[in-house]
């Protein structure tokens, strides 16, 4: 069943090396035919020819092009064919022949949607500006330009800016994903008419070099000549000296601060329908005062939080509810105090809350005791919960940190039930740290800038309550949902402390008992333009270990399921799904693997990704090895107006006879392709054409070394299974495979499966 057209160029007489068409004796047709030694065999010294699953050998070297083309170029490395005057001077056709998998991927910005985005330019900003652009050309000075600037200070936002308000209106903006080991020129995608941002702020994998910007240097005159940019972002820490004399094409400037925290705060509230808080904020001092100083990124997240507040006032206004403070109705707050609330960091608050050690409570005393911190914890998390379930996650909190005595500063003589009687009770403990109680018991923590402001103060302050603190959170997760509070102020602390050592951890703490809640946090990590290089580097190291396995699985496949995803994030959780399979032998995670491939190949997008795994597989890559059977028994299950992909139009880089023939003749595999082989006759059985066909078309790949016992099983499969003739499938098969000499010494009832 050769997919491969007929090709004049090619020799007719030039002999296969598929072992599957073999020249076969003992009979017309049959695959009983001699055994020769080594036949069929893995060249890997460790592989068994009973377990293993053959990577078919790639094409021979020799083979003629199917077309002859003008020139091919392979990353950096232009290789021309024919007339080389052909090609001469005309750069921007060799960049539209670039091999795409070899460069970095992007996606394409809107260049109306980047102008109408809000945007603070402050003096330093424009001093910045006026220093890149040409007053004379309103065009950059040079085609790569270079901002090195603190992080989260909004380089990224003025590079794309810059970009779409100074490169023609033609111009195509892309943000590229660096994703790479380590900065290489050949990544770099080239095509006319571009402008590229790339932010460079991984601490290990974006260290720049002066081997890189040498290599920048050449690069900046083909971005020239095609009328293209680059503007990369370069984190403060990661520029070191690099004694950067005068390079041909590349501008280097230094952005050393953010714009005016409140100003950016105030045009994001103005640009999506807030202008009604941004007369409110000039009338609060208090509020403001906390923007000063603020980075770009926190301001942003200040907006937000002053957006929230904004509808969490509308909500409580129109849903009031009674609440009990010392047998009188608390008063609900205004919508000034929840701005003032949603803008203040409450370090000053918290300052006095965590202050020196306090073993009893006193009201005279802000300082709370160690059971009442962790109550403070519990109901920043919680926000609004039952009594009870804020009591026993309290108490959780506590164990976490440490040994319980019998009764927390319980008296002398006293047992822990008197201990726990005599002592504050759980309401009056909860108003102490800023909670309320309804009728109902249900403690009111309408305070969920102020419960993030508690989160992080903790962790900041407190080394030794890192570990405990995200025990505790996986613990309290209610589900993988990322509305639960417990995942959500997981994802929350993983966004903002997403280090090498803080993912590390986590996958300890997480990765075995909890997977699925491990993959609800990263998903919203790998997702997050500031931690998300680290988020995915993590889970390429997770993917090789059992316990984390079903975690990157599951996240891996949410992400491919997103249409709406960027390619780059796409090809990333590919990549971690391959090193999945090629690094486990466990059978359950690569039933894992299959299910996932099984549920994704549904998805037109991702049953391409599957597809090139399976020619990855034809062509001898190692690593895509059990990827590319599993991919391939996943297409096998796509169906065209209820017929076979793989058997109706199957992809042309797709040898479908190899992949079934290695598939059946290894042991870890063939189970699963005779089921789905058996899926395919039983569909097709009705219609006396595409039966003949499928049969035809099986029937090579049934023949060959080591086959013998595959093909048994096969038959025995098909028992029961009628063409539209009356006729026995198993029967047929049986008649076509097995000579007809030796019929009688293997009739098919025989089960040798």
């Amino acid at each position: 069943m050769s997919d491969v057209p007929f090709d004049p160029t090619h020799s007719n007489t030039t002999p296969t090396t598929n072992d599957a068409r073999e020249n076969h004796s003992n009979g017309s047709g049959s695959w009983l035919h001699r055994l020769r030694p080594g036949t069929g065999a893995s060249d890997r010294p460790d592989a068994s020819p009973n377990d293993q699953i053959p990577s078919p050998a790639p094409p021979s070297p020799d083979a003629i092009p199917t077309a002859s083309r003008v020139y091919e170029t392979d990353g950096a490395a232009t290789n021309v064919f024919g007339n080389p005057e052909v090609v001469a001077n005309v750069i921007e056709q060799l960049i539209l022949e670039t091999r795409k998998r070899d460069l970095l991927e992007g996606v394409e910005q809107s260049r109306e949607q980047l102008l109408n985005q809000p945007f603070v330019r402050s003096t330093h900003w424009e001093t910045v500006w006026e220093q890149i652009i040409n007053p004379a050309t309103s065009r950059p000075h040079q085609p790569v330009i270079i901002i090195v600037a603190p992080r989260s200070c909004g380089s990224t936002t003025l590079a794309l800016r810059l970009l779409a308000e100074h490169t023609a209106h033609t111009t195509t903006v892309v943000k590229l994903d660096a994703d790479w080991q380590t900065p290489s020129k050949g990544r770099l995608p080239l095509e006319k008419a571009h402008a590229y941002q790339l932010d460079l702020k991984h601490p290990v994998n974006d260290q720049v070099s002066i081997d890189f910007l040498n290599a920048l240097s050449e690069h900046a005159t083909h971005l020239r000549d095609c009328r293209s940019y680059l503007a990369l972002t370069v984190a403060q820490d990661l520029w070191k000296d690099h004694r950067l004399s005068d390079r041909d094409g590349i501008q280097v400037v230094r952005l050393d601060e953010a714009p005016d925290g409140q100003e950016v705060v105030e045009a994001h509230l103005g640009a999506y329908g807030y202008g009604q808080l941004v007369t409110s904020l000039h009338s609060l001092p208090k509020a403001t005062a906390s923007l000063r100083g603020l980075t770009a990124v926190a301001a942003v997240r200040a907006a937000h939080a002053a957006a929230m507040a904004w509808k969490e006032h509308i909500h409580a206004s129109s849903q009031r509810s009674l609440v009990q403070t010392d047998g009188e109705r608390g008063t609900p707050a205004t919508l000034e105090e929840r701005i003032i609330a949603a803008l203040t960091d409450w370090r000053g608050e918290l300052d006095s809350r965590f202050g020196e050690m306090n073993s009893l409570h006193a009201h005279d005393n802000p300082s709370l005791t160690v059971e009442d911190r962790c109550l403070l914890l519990a109901l920043a998390v919680q926000q609004s919960a039952p009594m009870p379930v804020v009591a026993r996650s309290a108490a959780a909190l506590l164990k976490a940190i440490g040994d319980i005595p019998d009764a927390p500063s319980a008296a002398a003589g006293f047992s822990p039930t008197l201990s726990a009687l005599a002592g504050r009770g759980m309401r009056r403990r909860i108003q102490d740290v800023g909670g309320q109680v309804d009728m109902q018991d249900t403690v009111v923590f309408d305070r969920p800038a102020y419960g993030r402001a508690v989160l992080e103060y903790v962790w900041d302050n407190y080394d030794v309550m890192r570990k405990p603190l995200l025990t505790w959170l996986v613990a309290a997760a209610q589900s993988a949902d990322p509305e639960d509070h417990a995942v959500a102020a997981l994802a929350e602390l993983t966004v903002r402390h997403g280090t090498v050592d803080y993912l590390t951890t986590l996958g300890e703490l997480v990765g075995g008992s909890h997977p699925k809640v491990l993959g609800a946090v990263m998903e919203t990590a790998v997702r997050n333009e500031h931690v998300g290089r680290l988020a995915w580097e993590a889970l390429y190291g997770w993917a090789e270990k059992e316990s984390y396995a079903p975690a990157v699985i599951a996240l891996c496949r949410r992400i491919l399921e997103d249409s709406s995803v960027a390619t780059s994030l796409g090809k990333r959780a590919m990549v971690r799904l391959r090193r999945v399979a090629h690094k486990n032998t466990d059978t359950t995670v690569v039933s894992q693997v299959q299910a996932a491939f099984d549920a994704l190949v549904q998805h037109p997008a991702v049953a391409q990704r599957l597809a090139r795994e399976v020619q990855s597989w034809q062509q001898g890559k190692v690593s895509s090895a059990r990827s590319g059977a599993l991919a391939f028994l996943a297409l096998m299950t796509v169906r065209h107006d209820n017929t076979p992909w793989l058997v109706d139009s199957p992809p042309a880089d797709i040898d479908v006879q190899r992949a079934v023939h290695d598939l059946l003749s290894s042991s870890k595999t063939a189970a699963e392709a005779i089921s789905r082989l058996t899926d395919w006759i039983r569909t097709c059985a009705d219609d006396p054409s595409a039966y003949t066909q499928l049969r035809d078309q099986l029937l090579p790949a049934l023949r060959g070394h080591n086959m013998f016992a595959a093909s048994w099983r096969f038959m025995n499969e098909l028992r029961g299974i009628s063409t539209a003739e009356g006729v026995s499938v198993a029967d047929d098969f049986h008649n076509h495979l097995v000579d007809s000499r030796l019929r009688t010494v293997f009739p098919l009832e025989t089960n040798l499966a």
